[in-house]
């Protein structure tokens, strides 16, 4: 019993001083968007704590053409708009493979799930080339319009609404209900738990999305917060302290979201591990 409690103690010590490390480098970005220039790299506890660098986030930035409030409400309105379509094309698309037997119905299923073993950045020379002909580019559709389907959100609809027994729906057949009925008032009650994790980790991989955004958009006005947030360290890295508060003001909407649905965000995971 001895033993039991020393190993339990020590890993947990262990797990303590990893969470410690983990935690550390948000934990210095956050004190030291308070601080003031000259403390910023000298001591971890500030003597002064000033909101001058968010100051000039909210107010001064626009004099260097860096509109930080619109690239954050940018990055807002890309998330929610991917992340609703995605469930409600994931939605509507899963019906037909999940419940109808039609041909070529698990050759498109397995092809979807082939899709998901490569790597996103195969296709982004050929997405761009196709961007570019639809004269997409330096616009909102470009950072939209190639994410509004997922393969993962259909797959895991698909499995969601495979464990649903078929009496469900010949009983909503029977009283006339039509397709889009059945989906939205029958099936998505029964899966809300996996309609919120699709919908949770579409939203977070938009909000993180890095890449696209800076190889599509060159306008400041339509750039999404992380880009805008390189290119001014690109341009102006001796504002370290708008930069960290800029950086701060991009991890708000993943902490409040984690806080909000952390049980379908572990719920997620644990799946993803099955």
């Amino acid at each position: 019993m001895k033993r039991k409690v020393a190993k339990d103690v020590i890993l947990h010590a262990v797990m303590i001083i990893l969470a410690l490390i983990w935690i550390y480098p948000y934990v210095w970005m956050f004190i030291s968007s308070f601080k003031v220039p000259n403390e910023i790299f000298g001591k971890f506890i500030p003597t002064k704590l000033t909101l001058e660098h968010y100051k000039f986030i909210f107010f001064m930035s626009k004099k260097l053409e860096r509109p930080f409030i619109r690239a954050f409400l940018n990055s807002v309105f890309i998330s929610v708009v991917v992340t609703l379509s995605v469930m409600f094309f994931s939605a509507l698309v899963a019906y037909p493979l999940s419940k109808l037997k039609f041909g070529g119905g698990k050759a498109i299923f397995n092809f979807i799930i082939f899709q998901m073993l490569f790597p996103g950045f195969m296709f982004i020379i050929p997405l761009f080339v196709l961007i570019r002909k639809l004269h997409l580019l330096n616009t909102y559709s470009a950072m939209i319009v190639p994410y509004l389907m997922s393969a993962w959100g259909v797959f895991m609809m698909t499995q969601a609404y495979k464990s649903i027994p078929n009496d469900y729906i010949e009983a909503a057949k029977i009283d006339g209900a039509k397709t889009l009925w059945i989906i939205f008032k029958v099936l998505l009650p029964l899966v809300r738990g996996t309609v919120s994790i699709v919908g949770l980790f579409t939203f977070i991989s938009i909000w993180d999305n890095f890449m696209w955004p800076l190889i599509v958009v060159k306008d400041y006005n339509k750039m999404p917060l992380a880009v805008l947030l390189a290119t001014f360290h690109h341009e102006y890295a001796s504002y370290v302290g708008p930069l960290l508060a800029g950086s701060v003001l991009q991890t708000i909407p993943m902490i409040v979201i984690f806080i909000i649905f952390r049980k379908q965000f572990l719920k997620g995971i644990s799946m993803s591990f099955k």
